[in-house]
């Protein structure tokens, strides 16, 4: 009887274990990055990946044509098909900012970059895919539409922050290639209609720093796919990399349009829309270039942290565009970022990637 037992017990035990490698084997990358997550200033959490980000079968699907198509595919990514509603909702609305793009006075690049809106709450996403570059990207969880009260705190809401492998709002990847999505200036979206695969504006960025070394191979898988506006307003991509070239990309009547530039803010900067979306009383532009143009674009990372700082935003009744959620400043030279939250310049934090130039 008591022999019997045992061998119950250990055909039990062997049942679980049996069962937990299986669910490590499924799921192992996914809870591994989930528990990598951590607070690491007010209103800003970081957390790592390592694996298969999912990217590819998005693209082999067809991309995503908008959000609820991406809501559902991550949805079914993230419970490896077990699941098959969404609840993941992007109401991204016009933001305000700006980016910055000078020389070193040692041969080096560097690209400085605000997010500025009323709220939110940035993630910082390591990622280490099994085919692609190495990126480090910010997405705001108060764009996913988990809810008012949504912290990425506690195993389940830490999980649910890993939608954000598909969705970004500024990076850098291993090779220094740098992006960030602003304000393009008003409120046509842009939907782009053929063949090709879609991608929203903040799966593009994911999908570009995965796949793209320089502007260059940026600007071509642009044109490989539909570029379709994530909600609420038009955007423009802001890039940069270890050659010093800086653009921004827009869209004008569904056609992309590159136009080089060391600094981008909230309006257009393509000839055909020029200025359109400036406002009287917004001088963040105008200050960034007087910088830029005394300096000769020439900034060890200390001037570059104080220009862009300048132009930062107070959480204040009246603001142009809401106040400051995160700063970067990126070494595309030598891949890494340092962030500041909320203008807490006093509270650097610093990541490195690995350096494959």
């Amino acid at each position: 009887m008591k022999k019997a037992l045992k061998i119950a017990l250990f055909s039990i035990l062997g049942l679980f274990v049996v069962a937990g490698v299986l669910v490590w084997m499924e799921f192992g990358s996914l809870i591994k990055g989930a528990m990598s997550c951590e607070k690491l200033d007010e209103g800003m959490y970081y957390m790592e990946y390592e694996g298969d980000d999912g990217f590819d079968e998005l693209m082999k699907r067809g991309g995503c044509a908008n959000i609820n198509v991406l809501a559902n595919y991550i949805t079914d990514f993230l419970s490896k098909g077990h699941f098959k509603t969404a609840e993941i909702d992007c109401p991204l609305m016009p933001v305000g900012c700006s980016t910055l793009t000078v020389s070193t006075p040692d041969g080096g690049v560097m690209m400085a970059r605000n997010f500025d809106f009323p709220y939110g709450t940035a993630m910082i996403l390591h990622t280490t895919s099994d085919d692609g570059y190495e990126s480090i990207t910010t997405f705001s969880t108060d764009f996913f539409g988990f809810g008012e009260n949504y912290k990425p705190e506690g195993f389940q809401n830490q999980f649910m922050a890993l939608a954000s492998l598909f969705m970004a709002l500024d990076g850098i990847n291993e090779k220094g290639l740098a992006i960030a999505v602003l304000d393009a200036g008003d409120k046509v979206v842009t939907k782009q209609d053929t063949p090709k695969p879609d991608l929203t504006t903040t799966s593009a960025v994911q999908y570009l720093l995965k796949n793209a070394a320089n502007v260059k191979e940026a600007l071509e898988l642009l044109r490989g796919i539909d570029m379709n506006s994530d909600p609420g307003s038009a955007y423009h991509l802001s890039m940069a990399d270890a050659t010093g070239r800086s653009v921004a990309v827009e869209y004008v009547d569904n056609k992309m349009v590159v136009t080089d530039s060391p600094f981008v803010t909230n309006h257009y900067l393509c000839k055909e829309k020029f200025e359109v979306g400036l406002h009287e009383g917004d001088h963040r532009h105008e200050k960034l270039m007087e910088q830029y143009q005394k300096t000769g674009g020439v900034m060890n990372e200390e001037q570059l942290t104080k220009a862009i700082a300048s132009v930062t935003q107070l959480p204040e009744k009246g603001a142009i565009v809401g106040g400051t959620l995160w700063t970067m400043v990126m070494d595309l030279k030598h891949p890494s970022v340092t962030y500041y939250s909320r203008r807490h310049f006093d509270k650097p934090l610093h990541f490195t990637l690995s350096q494959t130039n």
